[in-house]
């Protein structure tokens, strides 16, 4: 049994945080949006979308079990990155997280939570 089917009804909570380079100003505001996805095979996984909180922090929670997982390419764990947009234009891309399990932290009733660390972003591209 893989460690997702461990807990298929719970869900996943992703955290990034995200700072500006040259200020080390945490990025914040209603332009700027952050979608993460799972690297998969044929397709990736499109697992969800986040603003910024005044911390510079994207919260991004999703269900595995609502994943198109392929049974054949059945994986363990997730390839995750993210794309950071500010009024619809990509401005930063993250390299692939490669094999991140889900089960980093768990809180009971909720879920588990994968934090992803925190980036230096150039917002005046």
């Amino acid at each position: 049994m893989s460690k997702l089917d461990l807990s298929r009804d719970m869900n996943i909570e992703v955290t990034a945080r995200l700072i500006e380079k040259g200020s080390d100003k945490p990025l914040h505001g209603g332009s700027f949006r952050v979608r993460l996805y799972d690297r998969d095979f044929f397709e990736d996984d499109y697992l969800g979308e986040s603003g910024l909180d005044h911390d510079g922090r994207a919260v991004i929670i999703f269900n595995p079990a609502a994943m198109n997982r392929n049974p054949v390419l059945h994986e363990d764990s997730f390839d995750l990155y993210f794309a950071v947009f500010r009024h619809d234009e990509l401005i930063f891309q993250s390299k692939v997280m490669h094999d991140i399990a889900a089960m980093e932290e768990f809180r009971m009733g909720e879920g588990e939570r994968i934090d992803l660390g925190t980036f230096l972003i150039d917002a005046h591209r």
